[in-house]
């Protein structure tokens, strides 16, 4: 087998591909042939040593990937070899081959593609925790997303339509706006060249949004907040634009509005069967053709470097996966 090895975590030029000998599964494990594995943002914090999970090295990064599974070890029964299966275990993806936990995988459905798999769990389960199950979203409600371009944010979008919900998406730029309007988005603002809260008024005839998802963090996070409507919930979903803000608790007061977590890792660690149906319930959804996934671009797993530089660049919209061909 294969696999971009991180040696020292300083960063994506440290990563090497190197042939390694091929693992095989211990009990509860089974070995995945990877066709597929894409690219998160938590996978570049992790080989520049600044995610919250610090791997022992020498370690494979890829959180999220797509295969065949090639071998089971002991107590196994809910997978064969065969079977094609979605995992979200944190690493080991940017290979030709992994050991999974077998409780990770997702036995996937005939016509899920492996593209696609690999772009699933971590953006649509987000999400749905997100809206669904924190937010208790209900139809006719109006949803700003923000970042609403990107993995999580096209997924949120996809969710809240198929939810019932009216959808304002938030983007930096006229492309990204276009995008989002093409896979649901009742309005879009270019948040780079169009003033957020006057856009927001506007939309919401003054009223303000009773969701706002938000992976971004940063400046548009207190113009947003601001904007909420009675009892309105702020779903704090992450940071991709570096800063932690710090909201005044008193406009939480003045709206009556909630500012809410959102760890979906936690959520299925603590809570696995909910988490199960959760999954199960987004795979009948991608069946019936109701969510999917947003592929900027495949490239070839050999091309990881030039992957991490395109996702750095800001330029990605939905999801970029790697593909090893087969």
């Amino acid at each position: 087998m294969h696999a971009w090895l991180c040696e020292n975590p300083t960063g994506v030029d440290a990563l090497t591909w190197q042939e390694l000998p091929t693992p095989q599964p211990q009990a509860g494990q089974v070995l995945v042939e990877i066709r597929a594995a894409s690219l998160n943002f938590p996978d570049l914090l992790i080989v520049q040593n600044k995610y919250q999970m610090k791997p022992p090295l020498p370690f494979v990064p890829g959180s999220e990937y797509a295969g065949v599974v090639r071998a089971v070890g002991e107590d196994v029964k809910h997978l064969k070899v065969g079977q094609s299966v979605a995992c979200l275990s944190g690493t080991g993806g940017f290979a030709t081959h992994t050991i999974a936990p077998a409780p990770l995988c997702m036995p996937l459905p005939d016509g899920f593609s492996h593209v696609d798999a690999a772009a699933f769990i971590m953006i649509y389960a987000t999400s749905w925790h997100a809206l669904m199950d924190r937010a208790q979203l209900k139809p006719g409600e109006t949803v700003l997303v923000l970042g609403a371009a990107g993995g999580v944010g096209t997924a949120a979008i996809q969710i809240a339509k198929a939810a019932g919900a009216r959808v304002i998406a938030a983007a930096s730029t006229d492309e990204k706006c276009a995008l989002c309007t093409s896979i649901g988005a009742d309005a879009a603002i270019n948040y780079s060249r169009q003033n957020l809260r006057d856009e927001i008024k506007a939309l919401t005839d003054g009223k303000g949004p009773d969701v706002i998802y938000d992976p971004v963090g940063g400046d548009f996070a207190e113009p947003a907040f601001r904007s909420i409507a009675w009892r309105g919930r702020y779903l704090v979903v992450g940071f991709a634009s570096g800063p932690i803000p710090a909201l005044p608790f008193n406009l939480a007061l003045l709206k009556g509005a909630s500012i809410v977590g959102v760890f979906w890792g936690d959520f299925a660690r603590r809570e696995p069967k909910a988490n199960a149906a959760m999954m199960a319930e987004l795979a009948g959804w991608y069946a019936q053709g109701k969510i999917k996934p947003v592929i900027d671009r495949t490239m070839p797993m050999a091309e990881l470097k030039a992957a991490y530089a395109h996702m750095g660049s800001r330029a990605v919209k939905g999801k970029l996966v790697m593909v090893n061909p087969h």
